[in-house]
């Protein structure tokens, strides 16, 4: 159990750490960001609108699958099972930049539906637009550390959520590749 105790606490070290890099620059570009992956309404938007044109279908039902095992990996099971308290709530000194959440904290579902759109959009893509998927990955991982800026989640919420994203966008790649064989 040490370990574990140990691992909080770290955790909460990162962020005050963190806390203290804010400026005003930083905390603007960060809250902008963070607030793209309020919802997954910026991946969700894109995966329709890949799905619409028949030439980028295969990349918008790849997102929707790996945006679908992650809302219910995460938000369905996850969260509620963990039920871990938001670090602002017990981490002493810790100042939030942005309203509280109303749902727990482990894992992150930012993190974890930002990386698994931009991960399976990276994998669908044709090779000739693949920096545009590496655009989006880019993106997911600016999402993940504005989490961590703002005070909303621990260091290894965001961690195991973009793992748990990536893992998604993995399986959704492999499930959409096997299913057009």
């Amino acid at each position: 159990m040490e370990i574990i105790e140990r691992l909080l606490h770290l955790d909460g070290q990162i962020l005050l750490w963190i806390q203290e890099l804010r400026n005003d620059w930083l905390t603007a570009f960060f809250t902008t960001i963070t607030h793209l992956g309020d919802g997954g309404v910026l991946w969700i938007i894109l995966t329709v609108a890949l799905l619409i044109p028949k030439k980028t279908r295969k990349v918008g039902i790849t997102m929707a699958i790996a945006l679908a095992l992650t809302f219910l990996t995460v938000n369905l099971i996850l969260k509620p099972v963990i039920a871990r308290t938001r670090p602002y709530e017990v981490v002493e000194g810790l100042r939030l930049l942005v309203n509280p959440a109303h749902d727990y904290s482990f894992p992150s579902g930012h993190s974890s539906s930002s990386m698994a759109a931009a991960v399976a959009m990276l994998g669908a893509l044709p090779h000739k637009w693949k920096p545009v998927g590496w655009c989006a990955v880019i993106l997911a991982v600016l999402i993940c550390i504005s989490r961590l800026y703002i005070g909303i989640h621990y260091p290894t919420d965001v961690l195991c959520g973009a793992a748990i994203g990536l893992m998604a966008a993995c399986t959704a790649v492999k499930c959409f590749a096997r299913a057009k064989r």
